[in-house]
């Protein structure tokens, strides 16, 4: 029986991680020496390994104060705070910032509103290096909310803003919650483009497939609300970080007429290519 495998319109890199990997790859070829990024560059564990190989390692804050003078660390595309930036440059250390064009952008909203006397709102998960990143651009004082209710009562003047990956319909319901209880506020919907384009066509293809496959890290924020969106309509909905984790004979019990794909936007072309290549060879 032959198997329609689809992939979503849009999936897999997103411009600013391919933006980050890229430069990355770049400046270690420039300077020819082991080089360092803060954190892992992006929530993917195949990448990292691949950066590994290419003598670029993710090390600790505290491993950087350890560093010598002159030595390169990147920071990833989910940034960090101000505070970060000026402890690694104060050390000496040559700073290259991957941040995100897109994040870059909310650290300088978060900033220039903080500085006007707003209080800031975060939609987003409190524990996420983008949006701890984010908060430190507003001395660590913004209000974080995961879905839009709060703990404590809303301040009246306050500037809302969203971490990259969130969903559209949680958004909404932040803005209607903050409307509700805040004389006078301004939203920035600052969720990535790419993330919006992304859940829209893994949320279209995941009605009209038998099993959809998402395909991307386990700690990657964007690649676990597509699994959620696809969750919604397809119930075999399977999240996967490479070729190795697809579980064939449990695909081969169910019905897998049409088997639908997507990946986050931290999942390189290649793994998409090993997972489909996979599932033709063996279904």
């Amino acid at each position: 029986m032959a198997v329609d495998i689809i992939l979503a319109e849009s999936a897999g890199f997103c411009f600013g991680v391919k933006r980050a990997v890229d430069e990355t790859l770049k400046i270690q070829k420039k300077y020819n020496k082991r080089i360092y990024t803060l954190g892992p560059l992006i929530h993917n564990n195949d990448v990292v390994k691949h950066l590994e190989e290419n003598n670029i390692f993710s090390i600790s804050l505290e491993e950087a104060d350890k560093l010598a003078e002159d030595e390169v660390i990147v920071i990833r595309s989910h940034g960090v705070s101000k505070e970060v930036i000026d402890r690694l440059t104060d050390k000496g250390l040559n700073v290259i910032n991957a941040t995100c064009p897109y994040v870059s952008n909310i650290q300088k909203k978060v900033n220039k509103y903080s500085v006007e006397g707003y209080n800031i709102v975060i939609l987003g998960d409190k524990n996420h290096p983008e949006v701890v990143g984010i908060n430190g651009w507003c001395d660590n004082k913004a209000l974080i909310t995961s879905d839009g209710t709060f703990e404590t009562k809303l301040p009246n003047k306050i500037c809302v803003v969203s971490q990259t990956t969130e969903r559209q319909d949680n958004w909404q319901n932040t803005i209607s919650s903050v409307a509700k209880s805040s004389k006078e506020f301004l939203a920035f919907n600052t969720i990535c483009s790419a993330t919006e384009v992304r859940q829209k066509s893994a949320y279209e293809l995941s009605k009209e497939v038998d099993i959809m496959i998402v395909i991307g890290g386990k700690s990657s924020s964007n690649t676990t609300k597509l699994y959620q969106i696809c969750s919604e309509n397809c119930e075999n909905t399977f999240h996967i970080e490479n070729e190795k984790e697809l579980d064939i004979d449990m695909i081969k019990e169910l019905k897998h007429e049409r088997i639908g794909l997507t990946a986050g936007a931290s999942t390189p072309d290649w793994i998409i290519q090993n997972v489909t290549d996979t599932l033709k060879n063996n279904l």
